[in-house]
């Protein structure tokens, strides 16, 4: 009887196991596409990701490199001090979005150009996401907003 109980609980811990390492490689297995890195112009000079790359580049858009193209094309370049990644991006920006100002963009990097499928800027006068703030003080750029 003893032998039996002591069977059926190695059982059940041995089931619980493959269930637990079946349920893990299925979230992997699922997040595979989803999870995006994020990289500052400058990591992004210095290792160029592959083009099947999906990532998150942050920085500030550099001044007069905003150029509005035909129809809702528009193209500019992030910068964070380092180094500057041109960008192109095919859509309706955020209001809020402009030069030297805060962005951050999921896209692909392919042939020297990052190809945004999305744009986001800040959403008032003091916000920029946390990655493009630790870039730009990586490089030396980040000046603190003026508190109220």
């Amino acid at each position: 009887m003893r032998g039996l109980k002591k069977k059926r609980r190695i059982q059940i811990i041995i089931l619980a196991f493959v269930a637990m390492a079946v349920s893990v490689g299925l979230m992997g297995y699922a997040f595979k596409d989803g999870i995006n890195f994020f990289r500052s112009p400058s990591q992004v000079a210095e290792e160029p990701p592959q083009p099947n790359e999906v990532f998150r580049i942050g920085g500030l858009v550099a001044e007069g490199t905003l150029i509005r193209g035909q129809g809702e094309t528009v193209s500019f370049e992030v910068t964070d001090g380092g180094a500057s990644i041109p960008v192109t991006y095919t859509g309706v920006l955020p209001d809020l979005f402009e030069e030297n100002q805060g962005m951050v963009g999921t896209g692909r990097y392919v042939n020297g150009v990052f190809e945004a499928s999305e744009i986001l800027a800040k959403h008032d006068e003091t916000y920029m996401p946390k990655e493009v703030i630790d870039a730009l003080k990586e490089q030396g750029t980040y000046v603190e907003p003026s508190g109220t």
